[in-house]
């Protein structure tokens, strides 16, 4: 059968967009080692590369209690991999988050597998810029991981209530009074006991924090979370 979208809509490339031969693999193979993955040794709590194996947490782990159990993340955020994360966030190239997708459920399925989640929940955009930017990148990331692994996806249990400044443009101290509040539980779910957050990028997380701690108020057991990229913190 002749996959008619495939030819409307052919993949291209997540780093250099270029079209690649229908069937064929989602990156060109040059371009696939320009992304620079997270690979041990990592953070046993946020899945940050860090230098030394004997070490168990990262910098930033070591010196604060998360609201979170563990995460993990496919790229560290530099590079091509920023690159094209950014595209996927500021120019609407969700159709790179398949690519992705597929490499988390290669490198994580097992782990992921093991938190036995309930629900996968995209952090969530306030209104007002989920409208200027057309969609939520944590949406499609969420909804991509859910059909691979057979999770479901609950987009509107999360609500941003509170239009916060980029979180890039603040320190860590700026950073959590920036979120305080900013998330609210929408609406009452029975099976809120473990929860995966799902999110574009992690940097120190702060906003991972603010969405695990409303979560667990509202009577989650456990909150983990996957993102595409990850900062090397402070």
């Amino acid at each position: 059968m002749i996959d008619l979208l495939g030819i409307i809509y052919p993949v291209r490339c997540p780093v250099c967009d270029r079209i690649l031969r229908f069937g064929g693999d989602k990156i060109c193979a040059s371009c696939y080692h320009q992304l620079e993955y997270v690979r041990e040794p990592c953070c046993k709590k946020c899945g940050k590369q860090i230098l030394k194996q004997e070490e168990e947490y990262c910098f930033d782990c070591g010196k604060k209690n998360h609201a979170y159990e563990k995460g993990i993340a496919l790229l560290q955020n530099k590079g091509a991999g920023k690159k094209s994360i950014y595209a996927v966030k500021y120019h609407n190239k969700r159709e790179y988050v398949d690519f992705y997708t597929d490499e988390l459920v290669k490198r994580y399925k097992k782990e992921i597998t093991s938190w036995k989640a309930d629900m996968l929940v995209p952090v969530p955009l306030h209104h007002k810029k989920k409208i200027t930017r057309g969609f939520n990148q944590a949406d499609t990331i969420a909804v991509g991981l859910g059909r691979k692994l057979g999770i479901p996806v609950r987009k509107h249990v999360l609500k941003r209530v509170i239009n916060t400044r980029p979180q890039k443009e603040l320190d860590d101290t700026l950073r959590k009074k920036n979120l305080e509040k900013a998330f609210i539980v929408s609406k009452n779910v029975v099976e809120l006991k473990r929860i995966i957050l799902v999110d574009d990028i992690y940097t120190t997380g702060s906003t991972i924090d603010a969405c695990a701690g409303v979560l667990k108020q509202a009577g989650a057991d456990r909150v983990y979370y996957i993102s595409l990229g990850i900062g090397s913190g402070y």
